[in-house]
């Protein structure tokens, strides 16, 4: 028989078995998982297998439950925290906790309203004694009479006092023997005869007893006294005495570490005033004493007459009184003669005697009253009479620091003198009053208002000395004090300018005013340190607007003519107020370049021009004395000012660079014009009045200013050599100098003085440590490296360098991790995000189709209702 025919199979067959193989494969009996016993957020696990989308199932439930949680909770605050006591303290026993608690549960139920009621479950004591057990009376009735007798009343006693004489009659017991006729029944008489005789014998009895006790106790305390010396290791008195003169006397370092033990402590000082409180007793002190200038200009006599005031205390009650002159008199006899004055005089001592008698009596008294009291008592009245003390001087101390500030800050010739007596003052006379009120007149008054605008500021100052203006400005300050008003910090602002300005004029007039400003630097320091920021302003005002001028005058001219003497002026109140060590400052850093551009702008014309610019010289080195900045702009002028008093100017060493000229007109303006006027100079500081108005009337007067020039340049030139000899480039700087005093400015022909300064700078120049030259470029080019054909090494591992070495390695290594890792939080990122969309989407949509639904219930009521208000119309009609 042949094979029969293999049939084909369907693709019902072939979709059933695949199917079946499938589940077979996927059968969740054959799939090993490995569960954690805890999930922890952010921990990959390596052997997390099971069926094909298990991972990505198990992604979203995690997901589900952190970051939805998370963001369903957000901006929820509805959490359980355990606030059990103790419950976070790990410091803490259980049975510690246990307590802890059961005690505040048992305070937070006793509330006020339980505070009487009395549980049953409870024991109640009092002083250790349960109050059930006292409330039985068991306890013994104490005598009144005997303390140690402690109430022991015998019952035949008790009967016979409190029972009503029924217990007297005793009833008889059965086994006792009838009273008969040898014994007779006893009378109540008697009865209380044997109760007497036996309490007397009971009380003899416990007095023996109490003998016998004390007896005892007294020689238990011989014999403990006697073993106390044994068992304390203390030794008799007369023992300690012998053992003290048979110790050796104390070294010096002993000593005087006793004696630091009992020095003195230090006292509290007095409290620091705080600038407010300071400024507002300075403005009190100032009323005060123009009140009383016041009142001295205007010849008040019934003010003269009263008396100064003094400190009354609380308790005072006033009976000390001294009668003034306009009261009564007091008629006296002395000698023959009424006496008016002395007897008042002596009634008044006498008075006082009475006084002194009085409190003399009265501390004998109260002597006596502290003996008699006791140790305590003596203690506490010692204690409250230290502190009567203590704060009767502290009240003297006050008031007699008053008087010494009041007359110690009295200012002007004609201050009154105050008395502390309390005597009545003579009435003065007309040619007095008329001389106190010239006095007072002449006087400066103490308070001021700040003026408003510049014009007030010089009315307030026109007429006084420099001291008496400096005086107005800071009694202006103390009364317009910031903290003591809402606008005297903006008067005190615009007063700093107008200050300013005030200085700038005192120097343009002819001749300046020096000394005024002078005088007035100083309040314009503590304008200054009050208001920095507006100080900084009108100087940068006042800067700006010289700068601007000058810039417009080159613009047009090409040159400029030196500072005038109130910028001068003004460029050394900068270096004064504000600090010129700073790299940059909003200040200080445009004065310098405005003196870098006048020493470099302004042509020397005259010696005018060159006073002015030795001037400004000056204030350079000021400014860069503590930077140690390097200014060529000062170099360059010192060493041009040097060129104006070489003779020869034909073959020189060195280049002269502007404004300075090598040759011409004004190249010889420090030139000599008689060596012989050197003998009469004597060396004298360069006026600042020569920048503004020089008056040279005679030749010598000539030579005469121009040495004083050359002695204030060598100086400068002197100054710039200690001030920049650490440069690497000294010499190359002060080499043109250098030349030009050795070869060109001869010495011998000028005085002595300048001959020392000469030497001393040439011996600083040659002293300076050789450096390197400057740098300047070469004249031929540098030969270039020799180029080699670069070496390719072939790699054919990509992504690994071979040769590298292990710390190479482990940087690649923890590079690739970093990209890996980020790569990965990206991802994870950008899943959370989806996931949350889709959340919110979902919400979103939930949301809406509530709202619809709703809507629609809503339309659905709404129909109905018409359609039954339809209806009912209808019926209506009909």
């Amino acid at each position: 028989m042949g094979k029969a025919p293999k049939k084909k199979k369907s693709l019902a067959d072939k979709v059933r078995k695949t199917k079946t193989s499938t589940e077979i494969k996927n059968n969740p009996f054959e799939v090993k998982i490995n569960r954690k016993k805890f999930e922890v957020l952010g921990r990959k696990t390596k052997h997390d297998v099971g069926l094909p989308g298990v991972s990505r199932s198990k992604a979203i439930n995690k997901r589900k439950e952190t970051l939805l949680k998370e963001y369903k909770q957000k901006d929820k605050s509805n959490k359980f925290i355990d606030r059990r006591f103790g419950e976070y303290d790990t410091k803490m026993a259980p049975e510690d906790k246990i307590l802890q608690r059961f005690a505040m549960e048992r305070q937070r139920t006793h509330d006020k309203k339980d505070m009487y009621n009395l549980n049953e479950e409870e024991e109640l004591t009092h002083y250790g004694q349960s109050l059930a057990e006292m409330e039985k009376f068991n306890d013994t009735v104490d005598s009144d009479n005997e303390a140690e007798e402690k109430g022991l009343l015998s019952a035949e006693l008790t009967a016979s006092h409190f029972g009503g004489g029924g217990g007297l009659l005793r009833k008889k017991m059965p086994g006792e023997p009838e009273e008969g006729g040898s014994q007779r029944a006893k009378s109540r008489q008697e009865l209380i005869e044997e109760l007497i005789q036996k309490s007397k014998q009971e009380k003899r009895e416990r007095q023996v007893q109490r003998e016998e006790a004390q007896e005892l106790t007294e020689k238990l305390d011989q014999d403990w006294k006697s073993i106390q010396a044994l068992m304390a290791h203390k030794t008799p008195k007369a023992d300690r005495a012998e053992k003290q003169e048979e110790k050796p006397k104390l070294d010096e370092y002993d000593m005087m570490v006793r004696e630091l033990g009992f020095e003195m402590k230090a006292q509290p000082s007095e409290k620091m005033k705080t600038p407010e409180e300071v400024a507002r007793e300075e403005r009190e002190r100032l009323q005060k004493l123009e009140a009383d200038r016041l009142r001295r200009m205007m010849g008040d006599a019934a003010e003269e007459k009263t008396q100064s005031q003094t400190h009354m205390s609380a308790d005072d009650l006033n009976d000390g009184f001294i009668l003034d002159k306009e009261d009564k008199k007091i008629l006296a006899y002395q000698d023959g003669k009424w006496n008016i004055e002395e007897g008042s005089e002596k009634d008044e001592d006498e008075d006082e005697d009475d006084e002194e008698g009085e409190s003399s009596q009265e501390e004998e008294s109260e002597g006596e009253e502290d003996d008699e009291d006791g140790d305590e008592d003596e203690e506490e009245e010692e204690e409250e009479e230290e502190e009567e003390e203590e704060g009767s001087c502290e009240e003297e101390d006050c008031h007699s620091d008053l008087d010494s500030e009041q007359e110690s800050e009295e200012e002007g010739k004609g201050q009154k003198e105050k008395e502390s007596g309390a005597k009545p003052r003579k009435s003065l006379t007309t040619e007095e009053m008329k001389a106190q009120q010239e006095a007072a007149k002449a006087e400066l008054p103490y308070t001021f208002t700040a003026p408003e605008s510049y014009s007030d500021l010089k009315d307030l100052l026109h007429g006084h000395s420099p001291d008496n203006q400096r005086l107005i400005l800071a009694r202006t300050q103390k009364c317009n004090h910031p903290s003591l008003a809402v606008g005297n910090k903006l008067k005190l602002q615009k007063l700093f300018g107008f200050l300013l300005e005030y200085v700038g004029e005192l120097a343009t007039r002819s001749p300046p005013e020096l000394t005024t400003v002078d005088k007035l630097i100083p309040e314009l320091y503590g304008l200054c340190q009050m208001f920095p920021e507006a100080a900084c302003k009108a100087v940068q005002s006042a800067l700006g607007d010289a700068a601007h001028s000058m810039e417009e005058v080159l613009e047009v001219k090409g040159r400029t003519a030196f500072p005038p003497l109130d910028m001068l002026i003004y460029l050394k109140v900068t270096a004064l107020l504000f600090p010129t060590s700073d790299f940059r400052h909003p200040v200080t850093t445009p004065a310098l370049i405005f003196i870098s551009q006048a020493l470099t702008k302004c042509p020397v014309t005259s010696l005018q021009d060159v006073t002015s610019g030795l001037v400004l010289c000056c204030l350079a080195l000021e400014y860069v004395s503590l930077s140690k900045r390097f200014l060529p702009e000062l170099i360059n002028f010192l060493s041009g000012t040097l060129h104006l008093a070489v003779r020869d100017k034909t073959s020189t060493g060195y280049s002269v660079v502007p404004p300075f000229r090598p040759t011409g007109k004004c190249s010889d303006l420090l030139v000599l014009s008689d060596p012989e006027s050197c003998k009469s100079w004597s060396k004298k500081t360069l006026p600042l009045s020569a920048t503004q108005h020089l008056e040279l009337k005679t030749d010598l007067d000539r030579d005469h200013h121009r040495l004083m020039c050359l002695s204030t340049c060598l100086d400068l030139v002197k100054r710039c050599c200690l001030l920049y000899k650490d440069l690497t480039s000294f010499t190359h700087i002060f080499q043109p100098i250098s030349t030009l005093l050795s070869k060109h400015l001869p010495a011998q022909t000028y005085p002595v003085l300048l001959q020392e300064l000469h030497s001393e700078i040439l011996a600083a120049i040659s002293s300076a440590a050789v450096t390197h030259g400057a740098l300047v470029f070469e004249k031929k080019k540098p030969i270039p490296l020799k180029l080699l054909t670069p070496k390719i090494v072939e790699v054919l591992d990509y992504g690994k360098k071979r040769g590298s070495t292990k710390e190479e390695r482990e940087k690649e290594r923890l590079k690739h991790k970093y990209k890996k890792e980020f790569k990965g939080a990206l991802r994870e990122i950008r899943k959370d995000s989806r996931f949350l969309a889709r959340e919110k989407l979902s919400e979103v949509m939930s949301r809406d189709a509530e709202r619809k639904r709703k809507v629609r219930e809503l339309f659905g009521s709404l129909a109905t209702q018409e359609g039954e208000w339809k209806a009912l119309k209808r019926r209506k009609r009909k």
